[in-house]
């Protein structure tokens, strides 16, 4: 398939600028299989989820962490530089992408500076692709803690405020790395996890780091060219179990979102619990773990676009993209949510 066969036109004002009031208030398309996998849309809201994940099933989340990946800096000439961390390497490492009128050279210093006046020298030490990769003088974790800012989406328009540093963090977020949120997450909270507990589902978890290449646009027509970014992910043992108790006992292994999707795919192809994966799936890929997937709406031409498709079926998704954007939908990151079967898979 080619790029241009995952392109749709998406009117502005359906991107979402912010959050709902409430996590459980976005509306939810659920897309079943029927026969001939020719795909049935019903309108729901979210918290419908109750009544169509069942008693015996699994949820998979990704508990990584959004961190303040987004830095601010001058180079030793005195140009504006700013640092996206796309993934940390080493205590005190990080591959980044920098935004500047031109990319300091390896070797040479550019100066982080925050509100309060303090700066810090990151070194230049090395480049790959489009991401360079610098060194800090202590912890990573700990300077960003101090100097970084949450790192919104590029089609969030407002500056970072005190919602976004709540509402753009699941409630499930354990381990720090990720540099965008796993959203497909951010529609639970504590309260419908707990219902989800009392009706028998089961939950586990799964880690993958987000990078910001996940917003990196696929640039090659021909989708066999692309170079797939690399994130780390970790697949612990009582999930492993937890996903093969559950397909023993008849249940569903439904990931939640794209990258909780990807932890467990990789695992399945390399047997791996942890490491990097550049894993790019398209229409095509014969998923080994997953049954259901609870997913936002995706951007054109994105390599999540495409995962889904290969999932529930290209005219599938092309037809439920159109159904929500003449609905009005909510898209991306603070957009709504879609629950998908696998293609060839009937939801009971």
């Amino acid at each position: 398939m080619q790029l241009s066969d995952f392109n749709y036109d998406l009117p502005p004002q359906l991107i979402a600028q912010h959050p709902l009031p409430n996590r459980t208030d976005s509306r939810l398309l659920e897309i079943r299989n029927a026969e001939n996998n020719v795909a049935q849309l019903m309108d729901r809201q979210f918290r419908d989820i109750l009544n169509l994940i069942k008693p015996g099933d699994l949820l998979v989340f990704n508990d990584t962490k959004v961190i303040p990946a987004r830095l601010y800096g001058r180079k030793g000439t005195g140009g504006n530089v700013e640092l996206l961390i796309e993934r940390i390497s080493a205590e005190n490492q990080a591959w980044v992408q920098i935004r500047a009128s031109k990319v300091p050279k390896t070797g040479s210093m550019i100066h982080i500076h925050n509100q309060a006046g303090e700066t810090f020298p990151v070194q230049m030490i090395g480049h790959g692709g489009r991401f360079y990769e610098v060194r800090f003088p202590e912890n990573v974790f700990s300077l960003l803690d101090r100097f970084g800012e949450l790192p919104l989406p590029p089609y969030i328009e407002h500056q970072v405020n005190q919602e976004d540093a709540s509402r753009y963090q699941t409630v499930v977020a354990k381990h720090p790395g990720a540099v965008a949120a796993p959203t497909a997450g951010l529609h639970f909270d504590e309260a419908i996890l707990n219902q989800l507990r009392e009706l028998g589902v089961k939950q586990a978890s799964v880690t993958l780091h987000v990078g910001a290449g996940t917003f990196t646009p696929v640039r090659e027509e021909d989708l066999s060219k692309h170079q797939m970014h690399y994130e780390w992910f970790s697949v612990p043992a009582e999930t492993i179990t937890a996903i093969e108790a559950t397909h023993k006992g008849g249940g569903r292994v439904i990931a939640v979102g794209t990258t909780s999707m990807r932890a467990l795919e990789s695992h399945a192809l390399t047997r791996e619990t942890s490491g990097e994966t550049n894993l790019f799936i398209t229409p095509g890929y014969q998923f080994k773990v997953v049954d259901c997937l609870i997913t936002n709406f995706h951007l054109p031409k994105s390599t999540l676009l495409m995962l889904v498709s290969a999932f529930a079926g290209v005219d599938n998704i092309r037809n439920a993209y159109q159904h929500a954007i003449q609905n009005e939908y909510r898209f991306f990151s603070y957009g709504d949510a879609m629950f998908l079967s696998r293609l060839n898979h009937t939801s009971p």
